[in-house]
């Protein structure tokens, strides 16, 4: 029922499964899981219900919180307690980070877990639930902002020896300027909103003559979807493949990657296909990029689950894009292949226990997929709705 899907990337999954359960964590400390007795989530749909499957079977209680819209929702009737936070339009509820915090201490929550969309890359979301005393379920709030700020994130990268795309990510963001960038850059040229995503505000430039009015129109869309229309300038990878490496790191400094997943197949910038492993990604290519995954995530003390996105030209060599500061819709097909309960190791690691498994002790086993099936209107040729059956 659409009344049950979550807020951006809904509904179900198509996946060649491999159960998750065969990998199952021990813990380090009986003392941690009592400290998160109790687990906000503050999501909705299909990722909410998901967190409370896991929240259930570590004996973890759940409280749901739900709009007009969704008063019979899935996951309201899931948790073991369900509040009210508002109208059905996500500003007045999900998005409501006063009321979400107010609930979660009224109902003595020791955690939030934001789930995927909505707040769960909001810094200030994860600064609130800080200042209340309830345990953000997700990296700290400077890694999200910094992480967030694509001209930021790409400095750090650069300090940090990650591979970079040549590009322009300076504070001059004059048209002039930008224009004369992409010309010492060359021609085919990427325009991205430093405060993009979900290919919003992105352009692709093939030539000098299209530029003004390529920049002119990222701009618009960035203006109106970020509130923000910087912009950076980088060369444009032609034949690309877009890998992404998950990775999870622990509050003692430990952090590893659990191997790629491939999401090329995509429509408007927007991904289709998820694919794990990458095919015809060998082993030196795959270390390779995980551990390049690794030290981005440690440039910025991340904590808990992330993912790298890297592109990737047709002869391997690989560049940072960005990262995805929590858990991604596609995270079932990274457990079909690692045997692993990325929601698990959140909570977990979220309570101060150390990671579960070395770099060398995680497997990589079969393959696993996932698609999401979009409906576009083709009479105004724009996408219309998005999302999974």
């Amino acid at each position: 029922r659409s009344s049950d899907l979550s807020n951006r990337e809904m509904a179900g999954r198509i996946l060649l499964f491999r159960p998750f359960w065969l990998a199952r964590w021990s813990s380090t400390s009986s003392e941690s899981r009592k400290s998160l007795d109790k687990i906000l989530v503050a999501n909705r749909g299909e990722i909410a219900c998901r967190v409370m499957r896991t929240a259930r079977r570590l004996g973890i209680e759940t409280v749901a919180v739900f709009s007009d819209a969704d008063r019979e929702s899935l996951h309201v009737k899931s948790a073991d307690e369900a509040h009210y936070i508002g109208a059905s339009e996500s500003e007045k509820s999900y998005l409501n980070i006063d009321k979400i915090i107010e609930v979660a201490i009224q109902s003595d929550a020791k955690a939030v877990h934001p789930g995927y969309g909505f707040l769960s890359e909001r810094a200030a979301f994860a600064e609130e639930c800080e200042k209340a005393g309830i345990v953000f379920i997700g990296p700290p709030a400077p890694a999200i902002r910094s992480m967030g700020d694509k001209k930021e994130a790409k400095i750090l990268m650069t300090e940090a020896g990650v591979p970079l795309v040549s590009g322009y990510h300076g504070d001059d963001q004059s048209n002039g300027r930008l224009k004369e960038e992409a010309k010492k850059i060359g021609f085919p040229v990427m325009i991205k909103a430093v405060l993009g995503g979900g290919g919003k505000g992105m352009r692709i430039v093939n030539k000098e003559s299209e530029f003004d009015d390529e920049l002119e129109s990222a701009r618009r869309e960035a203006k109106q979807a970020f509130g923000d229309e910087q912009m950076i300038i980088e060369k444009y990878v032609e034949k690309p493949r877009h890998v992404e490496i998950q990775v999870f790191a622990d509050s003692l400094g430990n952090a590893v990657y659990l191997y790629e997943r491939d999401c090329s197949v995509q429509r408007r910038h927007q991904k289709i296909i998820e694919e794990a492993p990458a095919p015809g990604v060998g082993d030196r290519v795959r270390r390779e990029l995980g551990l390049a995954a690794v030290k981005a995530a440690k440039a910025v003390g991340y904590v808990g689950a992330g993912t790298v996105e890297f592109i990737m030209d047709v002869d391997q060599k690989f560049y940072f894009m960005e990262m995805n500061t929590r858990l991604q819709v596609e995270h079932p097909v990274t457990e079909m292949i690692t045997g692993t309960d990325l929601v698990e190791w959140q909570i977990k690691v979220a309570s101060g226990e150390a990671l579960p498994l070395k770099q060398e002790q995680i497997p990589l086993t079969g393959h696993s997929f996932e698609a999401r099936i979009y409906a576009e209107n083709p009479s105004k040729s724009r996408l219309s709705l998005k999302h999974w059956v």
